[in-house]
């Protein structure tokens, strides 16, 4: 239906759009991608893509808005180019918070996002844990939505043996389904962090635990760390509590200031994410551990390429 696959990939991860292109055996597709001095950008393609089924690796972390228009304008380009379908395969997706009206006044921009992503020209999408389910229903047009769960719980359940009554903890009420999958898969307990978000900024007040975590190991999960306020206030909660060893695993590293400093500063004995969000090494930790998620990315594009069933590689 759709001719050989091309690779193409943005500049906000590039070590990830090489892992993905080694996994599958194939090159990334040569582009230019230039940020003139009036901060415009421009993109060439250096061959032609025409009647190809094409695949655009490209996150959408900071710098958020170049790197969400760089893949904008490369979709346009292969579009303008007659590739016969476009596929944004996007690790981390901005905006997802902003997923509905939860106050007067304001936007939803994971809508917005989507639109923009359609008009480009996108023909399809793949993503990487969304922050709510309901994005998925922002897109008109078809996607994949892939989830690390599987890559994180097998990473702690080769580690089960040496964790001590393990208990899984999630940072806030909202990760709770995903938490309980969590801790299903490693055959551990439940808590949970209350908190209340009083305001519009990233600021969040942690209220309690509820749940038992005295003596035993924690592994406190969310989807993803931005300034590490909440994981601050999870981590001190619980410890307050009597745990003792503790972990978190989160899927998106995005790191913004000062969670490198916060972090570096908890008694947290691993912290394990992935290559959603490129962590450079000045964000490097000592007790991090990043799991690639190309393997899987990687698997899902072969798939869609080949119409072959997404789901039944996780027997679903």
């Amino acid at each position: 239906m759709y001719g050989d696959i091309k690779l193409f990939s943005g500049t906000a991860c590039p070590a990830l759009a090489g892992a993905i292109a080694q996994y599958l055996g194939l090159p990334l597709g040569g582009r230019d991608i230039i940020k003139f001095p009036n901060e415009n950008i421009f993109v060439r393609l250096h061959s032609s893509v025409r009647g190809k089924d094409v695949y655009v690796i490209q996150g959408t972390s900071a710098p958020v808005s170049d790197n969400l228009l760089e893949l904008l304008i490369t979709i346009q380009t292969l579009k303008l180019d007659s590739a016969a379908r476009i596929t944004a395969v996007i690790p981390y997706l901005a905006y997802a918070r902003s997923d509905k009206k939860d106050q007067p006044r304001v936007p939803i921009t994971a809508r917005l996002v989507a639109d923009m992503l359609e008009v480009a020209g996108a023909d399809r999408y793949i993503c990487m844990d969304l922050h709510a389910g309901q994005i998925q229903g922002f897109f008109s047009i078809p996607g994949d939505v892939l989830t690390a769960f599987h890559l994180l719980s097998e990473y702690f359940v080769q580690k089960r043996a040496a964790l001590v009554d393990p208990v899984i903890v999630t940072a806030d009420l909202g990760f709770a389904k995903k938490g309980r999958n969590f801790a299903a898969r490693l055959g551990a307990s439940m808590a949970f962090i209350e908190k209340r978000r009083t305001g519009n900024d990233a600021n969040a007040q942690a209220m309690t635990i509820i749940g038992e975590v005295d003596g035993r190991d924690v592994i406190i999960v969310d989807d993803e760390v931005d300034t590490g306020g909440s994981v601050t206030q999870a981590v001190e909660i619980v410890k307050n509590h009597g745990a003792r060893d503790i972990y978190l695993s989160f899927v998106h590293p995005i790191f913004s200031p000062p969670a490198v400093e916060r972090l570096g500063s908890l008694p947290i004995r691993e912290i394990v994410t992935t290559d959603t969000v490129a962590v450079p090494p000045a964000k490097q930790l000592p007790n991090l551990t990043v799991l690639s998620v190309a393997p899987l990315l990687g698997e899902v594009i072969r798939r869609a390429h080949e119409g072959r069933s997404v789901g039944e590689r996780f027997n679903e």
